[in-house]
């Protein structure tokens, strides 16, 4: 382990009434780092919070806080506090109470509490409310009371499970900002769950993608965006054109009737692959001009750009492809790919397939769940 790594998880197993929801996972979380689980429901992500927790305990496989085994460490005793979705406050309590309550636990002396409180109602911007009644608070305010409390007692690590799920649309993206600010500031390790990919990409420094109890890929927000490994994280996180292709050698794929560069190798020769491009990867030109040309036959706008759907003339094929100049149903236009726009993975099977659907199907239904409980 590396001299910096806060949590380790050697080989974790966890299965209820006989169903593995945790197989052999590895994962180390280094000091200060802000880290999030992002899958579908039912991957295991939360469980995986809750065995660092002292929660869960595993079936097989340890837990390393700071390079001591620490499998037998109740919750109450491991440096490691919790925010939850329903933020668990005490309603007879003012804001200053239920921050204060962790610390009189510890038996801090009051000058030290006091201190402690104020500095951490600063910090998440409510000063003021000490004497306010959490059920006279909005939800951004009380999930601000959570957090204040969780931090008040100094934790070398913060987990956090799907916090903003219930706030609306805005208030999730001003808080995914502010939780951010906050790791930086108090220099803590944030471990973080959720199934929205935008707050995954936005606050982390590095993303754990789960599937069925097993890590897909481990990056930052960045590599896994742009450099997934397989076609599960490929969809999941963005959205993206997966069509079959042909890897003609290293360097060179055939798609869509076309042969063209790209930058990937070690597939073999003559191998049936993966192509992944993302819509936005897509440059826009006449038809005479592109690799590939088409009719569009849907536009849709999205706030900040246009979602295109294209037909490719005799092919099945349809291209997503996102631009900010709208091209109207019936239109034709060509299309262009550098080779730094291709992506080359290894062929699904018809089982992963229908995993990946049933994923994202899933993961559609939690998304517009959130969509109603906004409106």
């Amino acid at each position: 382990m590396e001299n910096n790594t806060l949590i380790s998880l050697r080989n974790i197993t966890v299965a209820f009434d006989g169903e593995v929801v945790l197989d052999h996972l590895n994962l180390d979380i280094k000091d200060k780092e802000f880290v999030t689980l992002l899958g579908p429901s039912g991957c295991g992500k939360t469980t995986t919070l809750r065995i660092i927790g002292g929660f869960v305990e595993p079936s097989e496989g340890d837990v390393f806080f700071d390079g001591k085994k620490i499998n037998d460490v109740p919750p109450y005793k491991r440096h490691v506090n919790t925010v939850f979705q329903r933020y668990a406050l005490f309603p007879h309590l003012n804001v200053y109470e239920n921050v204060e309550f962790g610390l009189k636990i510890s038996r801090l002396p009051d000058a030290e509490r006091k201190k402690r409180i104020k500095e951490m109602l600063a910090m998440v911007g409510l000063s003021g409310f000490e004497l306010r009644r959490v059920n006279q608070l909005s939800g951004g305010q009380q999930q601000r009371v959570a957090i204040a409390r969780a931090l008040v007692n100094h934790p070398r690590l913060l987990l956090l499970d799907e916090p903003l799920g219930a706030l609306d649309l805005k208030l999730r993206k001003e808080m995914q900002i502010e939780l951010k600010r906050i790791q930086q500031q108090l220099g803590i390790t944030f471990l973080y769950v959720t199934h929205d990919q935008e707050e995954a990409l936005t606050m982390s420094d590095r993303v754990v993608v789960m599937k069925n109890g097993q890590i897909q890929q481990i990056g930052t927000p960045i590599d896994i965006y742009n450099e997934p490994v397989n076609a599960f994280v490929a969809d999941f996180i963005g959205e993206s054109n997966i069509v079959d292709g042909v890897m003609i050698r290293d360097y060179l794929v055939e798609f869509g009737g076309r042969q063209l560069p790209c930058l990937d190798g070690g597939f073999g020769t003559n191998a049936r692959v993966d192509v992944v491009i993302r819509p936005e990867d897509w440059e826009i030109c006449k038809p005479a001009d592109g690799q590939f040309h088409g009719t569009v036959i849907s536009s849709v706008f999205k706030g900040v750009h246009y979602e295109l759907m294209v037909q490719a003339p005799g092919e099945e094929e349809e291209w997503m492809v996102h631009t900010i100049e709208n091209h109207p149903v019936g239109s034709e236009i060509g299309l262009i790919l550098t080779p730094d726009d291709i992506h080359i993975m290894h062929k699904m099977s018809p089982e992963e397939e229908a995993e990946l659907l049933s994923a994202l199907e899933a993961d559609s239904i939690l998304n517009d769940e959130d969509e109603d409980d906004e409106e």
